[in-house]
């Protein structure tokens, strides 16, 4: 599910912010957790993560527990592209921004706009403007979990509904990523998590709030 309103996870303390994927804690805990905290394999490509620690307390819940989603792999001599999204209010004024290192890097600004939007137009403007073997790297579980898990199989089978059959959101964003990401074929997605440290994600997360912010 969708957080509505921002919190905190109960695994790794970082917050959770309004349209962030979670799930129950599970276990003997109580609250929301990152949907990632719960679920996610290590990530090639970006260090070593710490390793996945979900337990079940029961037996019952350990024999329904499901088995976390592998990683998409990233082709080979692949660029890594960061990219992150902002909006302040939510829906409110909203900037995008991808970056390759410190020197090439590229953002902007939508009003109104969304955070999910925005987090999908950095994608989106990252694989427009990157030629060659691309792994997108983003904190957003809507974002990667859509090419990981390969949600917009279903949006296309379903012309562009959602299993609850009501039209995907931000269709005239998804639609040109999904058929650049098809056309491509070699384009990878990896989830890093928001807000712990990591330079580049710290970076492009500097630039889309800059952006949405209208400063240069």
């Amino acid at each position: 599910m969708l957080a509505k309103f921002p919190g905190r996870c109960v695994r790794c303390q970082g917050p959770i912010r309004a349209g962030d994927e979670i799930l129950g804690a599970g276990g003997d805990d109580t609250g929301w957790v990152h949907a990632d905290c719960r679920n996610e394999l290590a990530l090639p490509g970006l260090g070593t993560p710490a390793p996945a620690t979900a337990r079940a307390s029961r037996a019952k819940t350990a024999k329904t527990a499901r088995a976390p989603k592998a990683a998409m792999v990233a082709p080979d001599g692949a660029t890594f592209v960061y990219t992150d999204g902002a909006c302040s209010g939510n829906p409110g004024p909203g900037g995008w921004a991808w970056a390759i290192d410190r020197d090439r890097f590229a953002s902007g600004a939508e009003r109104p706009s969304t955070n999910q939007r925005m987090e999908v137009r950095a994608a989106l403007e990252a694989v427009t403007a990157i030629s060659g073997p691309l792994v997108v790297v983003s904190d957003s579980t809507y974002v990667v979990n859509c090419f990981r898990d390969r949600w917009w199989d279903g949006w296309l089978q379903r012309g562009w509904t959602t299993s609850a059959k009501k039209p995907v959101a931000n269709r005239d964003l998804w639609e040109p990523l999904v058929l650049a990401v098809q056309e491509r074929g070699d384009v990878a997605f990896q989830w890093v998590k928001g807000h712990s440290g990591h330079e580049m994600n710290d970076l492009v997360d500097q630039l889309a709030v800059a952006a949405s912010l209208g400063r240069d």
